[in-house]
């Protein structure tokens, strides 16, 4: 998901260049305001090329939840009120792109795109998207959004948190809230409960 423009607001779900034979990595990202850097990789509990599985995108205004196969992998909430940014302000669009960013995104850059195995295809199977447009209008009875039970979910239940702390404990590999190199003074909403 993304909003345009140099201050554009985006949620992704990108899986990484690998070399033959090593997992795969999906990794995700949350900008707000033009400011990213909000990063957690994973290797899934699966290979992702061998069939179809469900990634999905939970954003309301509490939260953002990253879902494999309805496994939450990922909560990112709102911290406003602690001076963190939250992607809320700017429409976005659904977009899905195979490009190549093998100056990063493949173990560091130092694996390149081999142009040999070209043409890439990416394949989807039963495409659902449930959305609303959040406006002034939303509080009529008659919004789809006001409907959705989605829409004011403000926290995991017992089960997925606890499949969340699975997930993290024996997939992640990479945290943005434990990387002090890059960010020595820390970050606000890495405390934040589930």
């Amino acid at each position: 998901l993304s909003s345009q423009g140099p201050t554009h607001d985006e949620i992704d779900f990108e899986f990484l260049g690998n070399l033959s034979g090593d997992p795969y990595t999906l990794h995700t990202n949350v900008f707000s305001r033009g400011k990213g850097n909000r990063e957690q990789q994973f290797h899934l509990w699966f290979d992702p090329t061998k069939d179809f599985h469900t990634y999905s995108i939970l954003w309301n205004a509490n939260h953002i939840k990253f879902s494999v196969d309805a496994t939450p992998i990922r909560v990112f909430k709102n911290a406003e009120h602690l001076g963190v940014p939250s992607p809320k302000n700017q429409p976005m669009k659904l977009y899905s792109s195979l490009w190549n960013a093998d100056d990063w995104a493949t173990r560091g850059g130092l694996v390149k795109t081999d142009w040999s195995q070209a043409p890439f295809v990416a394949s989807y199977s039963n495409f659902e998207a449930d959305a609303c447009v959040a406006s002034i209008s939303s509080a009529s009875s008659s919004s789809p959004c006001k409907a959705s039970a989605w829409l004011s979910q403000e926290a995991l239940d017992a089960n997925e948190q606890e499949k969340l702390k699975w997930v993290q404990e024996n997939y992640m590999v990479y945290n943005y809230c434990t990387d002090t190199k890059h960010f020595p003074q820390g970050l606000p909403e890495c405390s934040l409960p589930s």
